[in-house]
């Protein structure tokens, strides 16, 4: 299998403006020179992280999806991150995972921020997305997601004995008043999971004066901090070292003696 490059874009957002967002990702990544396969955006990158779903949603045929379809097309990259979803009357904090060819994934975050009444807006999923890519088994997580370990838990899988995923990507709008968390845990997630965990997080203050520093991070599966940005705006290009995954994995292999439960 070979190796993956991946783009984080670290930035602020403007709240609660979906056309301005995606003229300003638009121009991030344009210019963006190195080549790259998988750009990382924030959660709700078109809007901020807004309680306002009843204003603010789109549907799957929305200016915002449309705009993902476009660019990943465009730019022959795969392009995640997850913006507000209006479906059957409901509303979703969805993650998408846009192909080039227009063939996506979604995943409905599982955990609402109750503490900041995210589950008075949305409804949760419950279901797991594990992308895949080259030959790499990607699990996609957004926020909150982050603090339950049970949820982006991997394993030895019976069918095949290799692990379930490779990868472990994180996006959020984690406020910098919990900072610690957020680094702590994105750190911990890589270490216990034998993986490469990628966390990006927005900078700066939405619309409700909450500063976010951003500390968007790259781990390894030893938990080496590979990136780490706080407070800046960054687009960050690098590549994910399949050898290195695999050594880690070879000289402690540590998955095989985790419990066994399974996720539903």
């Amino acid at each position: 299998m070979s190796d993956l490059k991946v783009t984080l874009i670290q930035t602020n957002l403007h709240w609660e403006n979906i056309e301005d967002n995606l003229r300003m990702f638009d121009e991030k990544i344009n210019a963006i020179q190195e080549r790259t396969e998988i750009v990382v955006l924030p959660e709700m990158f078109s809007t901020g992280f807004s309680m306002a779903p009843e204003r603010l949603a789109q549907t799957m045929d929305g200016s915002a999806v449309q705009w993902m379809k476009k660019k990943a097309a465009e730019k022959n990259i795969i392009l995640t991150g997850s913006l507000i979803i209006e479906e059957n009357g409901n509303y979703w904090n969805r993650l998408l995972w846009m192909q080039p060819n227009g063939v996506y994934g979604t995943y409905d975050k599982r955990h609402l921020f109750g503490f900041g009444g995210e589950h008075e807006h949305y409804q949760p999923g419950d279901k797991r997305l594990i992308a895949q890519v080259k030959g790499w088994k990607i699990c996609l997580t957004v926020c909150y997601d982050l603090r339950f370990p049970v949820w982006s838990r991997n394993a030895i899988l019976p069918e095949t004995g290799e692990p379930a995923y490779d990868v472990l990507i994180n996006v959020a709008n984690w406020p910098e008043r919990r900072s610690t968390p957020w680094k702590t845990l994105i750190h911990a997630r890589a270490i216990e999971n034998q993986c490469y965990a990628i966390g990006v997080n927005r900078v700066g203050n939405d619309g409700n004066n909450i500063y976010h520093s951003g500390d968007s991070s790259l781990i390894d599966p030893l938990g080496e901090i590979l990136y780490r940005k706080s407070h800046d705006e960054d687009i960050f290009t690098t590549t994910l070292e399949r050898s290195r995954l695999d050594e880690v994995r070879k000289n402690f292999p540590f998955l095989k003696d985790a419990d066994k439960f399974q996720v539903f």
